[in-house]
């Protein structure tokens, strides 16, 4: 499959993207590509140029767009529709999470809350845990 998307040619700390049309197999860095179809500067006004002919040439052809190309694309008014979020996706907070869960949820009930086990007999099974834990350990050193 065809891919339309970015790869990078700036020196160090000085990022310049080529726009490309690449086999989706092919890695970004490693400089196969079909047609360069223009380039994007971050660090400049004009930000960089497209050539929006070959690149909706080649949309027709088939080729599929990066999800950043595809914001390009949008920004110039070159394809119509929504803007893609590229940015990674952020992983909840637990404890969020319960307090979210528990707030959705309906209160607990009394008879609900007498069913769950009393700290004592928490600790008598921890208890339990840790001498069988002892005896794994004491027949270890005998072996």
């Amino acid at each position: 499959m065809l891919m339309i998307r970015l790869q990078r040619v700036g020196r160090k700390h000085e990022p310049v993207f080529r726009i490309v049309l690449t086999d989706s197999k092919n890695a970004p860095k490693s400089g196969k590509f079909l047609e360069v179809l223009g380039y994007y500067d971050a660090r400049k006004e004009d930000r960089g140029e497209f050539k929006l002919e070959r690149i909706q040439h080649w949309m027709k052809n088939g080729a599929q767009l990066s999800n950043t190309i595809h914001n390009f694309l949008i920004d110039k008014k070159a394809i119509e529709g929504k803007k893609i979020n590229v940015l990674p996706k952020k992983t909840p907070i637990i404890k969020e999470v319960v307090a979210s869960a528990e707030s959705s949820s309906e209160p607990k009930k009394e008879e609900e809350k007498k069913e769950e086990a009393p700290v004592e007999e928490i600790s008598e099974i921890k208890e339990e845990i840790k001498e069988e834990e002892k005896e794994t350990v004491a027949e270890e050193k005998v072996i």
